[in-house]
């Protein structure tokens, strides 16, 4: 008996239209109605920018230390402009598309980091958030469903199929791999590697879960044994778009199937306590 594939009865995909399609943000200003609305309808929310297009209004804003909040220090400290410019805008991107999603302020939110770096918003454990960036790009999404990862790669990154399949396939992908043209099997490869970094990055292993222990059909929408059997029963989504003509995202949601509060604005979901040790930190 065959391995059932992505088109067999057996193994039943994760709808991707689950997971929201990636917003252009181009700076400060948006757009975030597609960013609430996408919160509402699905339950979460993905956008991107480019780091070039938050910088100027981020260094004239008068309120960016507030904006950063604790990451303030960090930023200061930061002597290498490039990694400096990079890591504001990437904070205030994540942080404007929490406060869209969220019904909120940017400033209202205190955005921490797990060990190894994950962002969270602090008191705010029924949202999850996950940030990439690759060249210019920044992508973020954000969930209140469960988790969620987010990858980005450049599409014309090369990738060699004789030189990392053995890093990155597994078995039954090699065989689905293997007979296609070279620039076709790129390609396939390319979304795969996205693909699987979302995953890891949304199960909070990271690197540490080796890209062989698991796979994806070559539509990239179940996730699979190292034999090609289906690995889980619809709770997980995952979907592949291309932005700005020359990258790939790829995002890999989880549904907990429990029935999480429409309402996540943070002042019905934080206690008057909490939020006032927020304001008075962020205001020091």
């Amino acid at each position: 008996m065959h391995a059932p594939t992505l088109t067999d009865p057996a193994c039943i995909p994760a709808d991707p239209d689950r997971i929201s399609r990636p917003v252009h943000v181009r700076g400060p200003d948006g757009p975030w109605q597609q960013v609430s609305q996408d919160m509402r309808s699905r339950g979460n929310a993905v956008v991107f920018a480019t780091w070039g297009e938050w910088l100027g209004p981020a260094l004239t804003d008068p309120a960016l230390r507030p904006l950063l909040g604790r990451d303030w220090q960090r930023y200061r400290r930061t002597t290498d402009p490039l990694v400096r410019f990079r890591f504001v805008t990437s904070r205030l991107v994540t942080k404007f598309t929490a406060a869209a999603a969220l019904d909120t302020q940017p400033t209202a939110l205190d955005l921490a980091y797990k060990i190894g770096g994950r962002p969270y918003l602090r008191g705010l454990d029924q949202v999850d958030i996950s940030l990439t960036h690759t060249d210019d790009l920044i992508a973020v999404a954000v969930s209140r469903n469960g988790r969620i990862g987010v990858d980005a790669e450049p599409a014309d990154r090369p990738m060699s199929f004789d030189l990392i399949h053995g890093h990155v396939c597994t078995p039954a992908e090699h065989t689905e791999l293997h007979p296609l043209p070279e620039q076709q099997r790129a390609a396939a490869l390319l979304r795969l590697w996205t693909l699987k970094e979302a995953y890891t990055k949304a199960i909070g292993q990271g690197l540490r879960l080796s890209f062989t222990e698991f796979g994806f059909g070559t539509d990239g929408t179940g996730l699979l044994t190292p034999d090609g059997r289906p690995a889980s029963r619809g709770e997980w989504a995952f979907t592949t778009h291309r932005a700005l003509n020359r990258y790939l995202i790829s995002v890999a949601c989880h549904d907990t199937g429990l029935d999480t509060a429409r309402d996540t604005a943070p002042h019905t979901m934080l206690d008057e306590g909490f939020m006032s040790a927020v304001t008075d930190l962020l205001t020091d």
